[in-house]
């Protein structure tokens, strides 16, 4: 059986994130995580859109009362995930002014992942 087409939402936020770099969408875990020249930085789960958060950009989420995404409505658990405020998903310039800091704290991610993977040689 073919693998499902990304909904139209997956494929338009692609394409205006695509100013970032080679963006592209692959499935996962029922979503989609979206990736920056290989390094995933958002995810998309019931066509809403969150981005990559850390200590860097939580803030500005925060100001907002942007929740975290929970995968599992019966657990607790929190990704590091928040989404974008609503009004940015109708402006391409406001959208990617929310993902720059996103794949930034994705690249921090990979950079620390990096490093302790390096550490004990």
């Amino acid at each position: 059986m073919p693998a499902r087409p990304p909904s139209e939402f997956v494929v338009t936020v692609c394409e205006t994130l695509a100013a970032l770099g080679d963006v592209r969408a692959r499935r996962m875990f029922g979503g989609y995580g979206i990736s920056c020249d290989g390094l995933t930085f958002a995810l998309v789960s019931d066509d809403t859109l969150y981005f990559k958060v850390d200590d860097a950009n939580r803030a500005s989420y925060e100001a907002l009362g942007l929740e975290p995404f929970r995968p599992f409505t019966d657990r607790p658990t929190a990704l590091s995930y928040r989404p974008p405020p609503d009004s940015a998903l109708d402006d391409p310039r406001d959208l990617l002014d929310w993902a720059r800091p996103a794949l930034e704290a994705a690249l921090r991610a990979a950079a620390r992942k990096g490093r302790s993977k390096g550490e004990g040689r």
